[in-house]
């Protein structure tokens, strides 16, 4: 009883306006969508819920992943941002992950996959950024990657080619992004792009929310 009492205590960062009916506790599915950010594949959840008497499939926790539309809301505190490019597998496939952290909080600004690394997918990606952030003082700080300096240059970014120092924070989030989604091929029978980006935003959130 004590265990579940815990488990029902509310989880700020999670909005469940999204659910319609009763058919399960709203603690439930709070408990549920973390443990899988935290780690867990569907069907772990799925499992670890029944202790509490919660029969849900893991096709029901990745539907409370998805609907809960967890998206990363930050401020730039600095005048630096950490940026990246990196390829990923996921279930046997290729992705690029191209994500932003504030080096000063080390919190993820945004985080977006993409079937193909170029220069259009890296602008798709900083106008976005940059859409939600406005980051027309901010230093960009970013290594060797193939297109983030190119792009960068050619559209009047201000940004410093740098290996270490702040930029280590994109490095740390990466690393754990990559460590967590080792486990897709267990936790999604099929890895769409769309599932993959819904869990990265959700991840963000989590993260995020562990860092203040």
């Amino acid at each position: 009883m004590a265990e579940i009492e815990r488990l029902s205590e509310g989880i700020a960062w999670i909005d469940l306006s999204f659910v319609e009916r009763d058919r399960t506790p709203r603690w439930a599915i709070e408990e549920g969508i973390r443990c899988h950010l935290t780690g867990m594949s569907l069907r772990e959840v799925s499992k670890f819920l029944e202790q509490y008497g919660i029969d849900r499939s893991h096709i029901a926790v990745h539907n409370w992943v998805h609907k809960a539309d967890l998206q990363p809301l930050s401020t730039v505190s600095e005048d630096q941002l950490a940026v990246d490019e990196k390829m990923i597998h996921l279930h046997g496939q290729k992705f690029w992950l191209y994500g932003g952290v504030d080096p000063q909080t080390n919190e993820i600004l945004h985080v977006s996959l993409y079937p193909t690394a170029n220069k259009q997918t890296t602008r798709w990606f900083l106008t976005e950024l940059h859409r939600r952030y406005q980051l027309d003082t901010v230093e960009f700080l970013v290594d060797d990657a193939d297109y983030l300096g190119s792009v960068l240059a050619e559209d009047g970014y201000r940004f410093q080619v740098i290996q270490h120092g702040n930029r280590n924070a994109i490095e740390r989030v990466f690393w754990e992004i990559e460590r967590r989604t080792s486990s897709f091929a267990n936790s999604f029978s099929n890895v769409a792009l769309e599932t993959a980006q819904n869990w990265l935003e959700a991840f963000a959130v989590y993260h995020n929310s562990s860092q203040t």
